[in-house]
């Protein structure tokens, strides 16, 4: 298990890399590298956010979580088409820090860019949770059903987002464990966390669905 001293280390190194890009702002020669290095921002505020959740210290957590979406949402207009793993990044932010009211207004942003219709595995996602969030279980339950039909999205998360939607609580028990395991058995992790993130959204989206909690216990988990 990391200690909790070592989440400090994993907090200060993230808000360390998210300064270190603020003056790098100032140096981008053009609207796309500034659009990459404020996404790499976001990546390093929603790091430290994730630390400090990890740490059991929440409300910091809030405040690195806001800053990442922000510094996300900046970088959307000069964004490459299809970026959608912006829109997911702060939908998680939202869900993680749980500010539930955030995540209504970004998720109602989040399908006014088209999600929706998005043809693309990333595209379904961002609207799948989207839906989840605003608790529109129906839409929830279409996109997942793409998601299990597509090989390039990871078919346990589908899975347990479509038995979010049923709700079939014994489904979602066995898919999130999958989840948690293909985090348990891999190499690397986002911005060198081992945190399984997409299981925490996961549990925090199934309570909102009315399904009883889980229990998972895990390294990788608060």
């Amino acid at each position: 298990m990391v200690a909790v001293s070592d989440w400090q280390e994993h907090v200060e190194r993230e808000q360390e890399r998210y300064r270190d890009g603020e003056p790098r702002l100032d140096e981008a020669p053009d609207a796309d590298a500034r659009q990459r290095q404020l996404t790499r921002m976001g990546n390093a505020a929603a790091g430290s956010g994730i630390a400090l959740v990890m740490a059991g210290r929440r409300d910091e957590a809030l405040e690195w979580f806001e800053r990442a979406c922000a510094r996300y949402r900046e970088s959307w207009d000069d964004a490459p088409p299809g970026s959608w793993g912006r829109p997911i990044a702060i939908l998680k932010a939202r869900i993680l820090a749980a500010d539930w009211g955030g995540a209504e207004r970004d998720a109602a942003w989040t399908l006014e860019q088209g999600a929706g219709s998005a043809e693309s595995a990333s595209g379904r996602y961002a609207a799948a949770l989207a839906h989840a969030i605003r608790g529109e279980w129906m839409e929830l339950r279409i996109h997942a059903d793409a998601l299990r039909n597509d090989v390039s999205f990871p078919h346990d998360v589908a899975d347990a987002l479509a038995f979010i939607a049923s709700p079939d609580p014994v489904a979602y028990v066995e898919s999130v464990e999958s989840v948690l395991e293909s985090f348990e058995t891999r190499d690397a992790y986002l911005e060198d966390l081992p945190v399984a993130d997409t299981v925490l959204v996961l549990e925090a989206l199934a309570e909102r669905r009315g399904l009883t909690p889980t229990e998972l216990e895990s390294d990788l988990l608060p």
